[in-house]
């Protein structure tokens, strides 16, 4: 603790939970930043701003937020405060962010350049390459661009610097892109606690997709399956939990599978909510094209829900223990089957809930935190003169 007093870290990252297109990547960083602010850090977190989020705010774990900028030009306003709170001057001055100890620079595709910009120690956190993401969402000029930051610039420009990622496969992945190993530490995604009662499962087959509602995580696959296994099972129910901009296609597309009494998107659902969905469904799919680690994956284990997930996706081959607590699949057709062999099995699927239960507690936000905390010792030096200027 004594060591944590009067050191600030400020987390650059796109969004945070609040935001509409929230997700893994912000729970991991509010939850290490609250962990943290606990250990007596002054920790801050930079991000995008939107519609009815306040510019400032500091939340009830001692988190300060400071919201800037868009989708894409946060990451110009990260520079421009820090930049003015360093010269001391103007609206963006450096007594609304305060001068920082460390940077935890977070890259989600696109990085935020801060060793450019910032004379403090800065620790790259990578939860996944998006080399397949680009193609996916971007045009082919667009993702040429984009991949060549996170590829070739970003890794040159924090040659030198610590990585923290969230997965061996991740890990593996940087590598291949250059990065030294021994610059890289593995810091995995801790296990949110369960909030209310047990509820009972479903008396029908009922699937669960949970998360962001975005190209990439590739919900058209849970709707294909759906559709497809009503026709042996006439009660199935699929519920889409999250939001994102691509909810209206996925929409049409239930509409045009003829299963629309068959999907129910719920939007935002709150903690509450989404522990009942947990408890309630009989398998959690996760279609997705990659993923970090797969945190949704471990808050379904939490609550005895084996999974399905592909893996090609990087770091759900972690988060799932393949044939004991959920199924790995290489395919679409593999996809399929998976889901209705465990849907057609109570007894496997009963057995592989209860692995998952036990696996899901290896996973607490204390290690997490911990972990990080040594990695931000380990990269300050060990006397400092900063001293913290928080907004009263």
């Amino acid at each position: 603790m004594t060591d944590a007093l009067s050191r600030h870290v400020l987390f650059l990252n796109w969004r945070d939970t609040r935001h509409p297109e929230g997700g893994g990547s912000e729970v991991y960083i509010e939850r290490v930043a609250a962990e943290m602010a606990a250990r007596g850090y002054t920790s801050t977190i930079f991000c995008q701003a939107y519609a009815g989020a306040p510019a400032e705010e500091t939340k009830a774990d001692g988190v300060r937020v400071v919201r800037r900028g868009g989708r894409h030009t946060v990451y110009l306003f990260a520079a421009l405060v820090y930049l003015a709170g360093a010269l001391g001057f103007g609206p963006l001055s450096g007594r609304r962010l305060g001068r920082p100890d460390l940077i935890v620079d977070v890259c989600n595709g696109l990085p935020f350049l801060s060793r450019l910009y910032a004379r403090r120690p800065v620790v790259a956190l990578v939860h996944h390459v998006h080399r397949e993401q680009w193609r996916v969402i971007f045009g082919p000029v667009p993702a040429r661009i984009g991949w060549w930051i996170e590829s070739r610039l970003a890794i040159r420009v924090y040659r030198g610097c610590r990585y923290v990622t969230v997965s061996e496969s991740s890990r593996d992945e940087l590598v291949g892109l250059g990065v030294d190993a021994d610059r890289i530490t593995i810091i995995r995604n801790g296990t949110p606690a369960a909030v209310g009662p047990p509820v009972a499962r479903t008396d029908h087959p009922s699937l669960l997709v949970l998360g962001r509602l975005v190209p990439h995580k590739r919900v058209e696959l849970a709707l294909r399956a759906t559709a497809l296994l009503s026709l042996e099972m006439p009660t199935l129910q699929l519920v889409v939990a999250g939001q994102g901009w691509w909810e209206a296609p996925l929409r049409r597309l239930a509409a045009d599978l003829g299963i629309e009494d068959r999907v129910r998107f719920t939007g935002f659902v709150s903690e509450e909510d989404k522990h009942a969905l947990l408890c309630r469904s009989w398998l959690a799919v996760t279609p997705s094209i990659k993923e970090g680690w797969g945190l949704t994956i471990v808050e379904a284990a939490a609550h005895g829900t084996p999974s399905v997930a592909f893996r090609s996706a990087g770091g759900v081959c972690e988060a799932i223990v393949d044939g004991r607590t959920g199924l790995l699949v290489d395919d679409e057709l593999e996809f399929l089957k998976a889901v209705r062999r465990l849907l057609r099995d109570a007894d496997r699927r009963a057995g592989m809930g209860g692995a998952a239960r036990n696996y899901a507690r290896r996973f607490t936000w204390d290690v997490s935190a911990a972990a990080f905390a040594g990695v931000v010792a380990d990269q300050l030096p060990r006397t400092s003169t900063t001293q913290d200027q928080r907004v009263p």
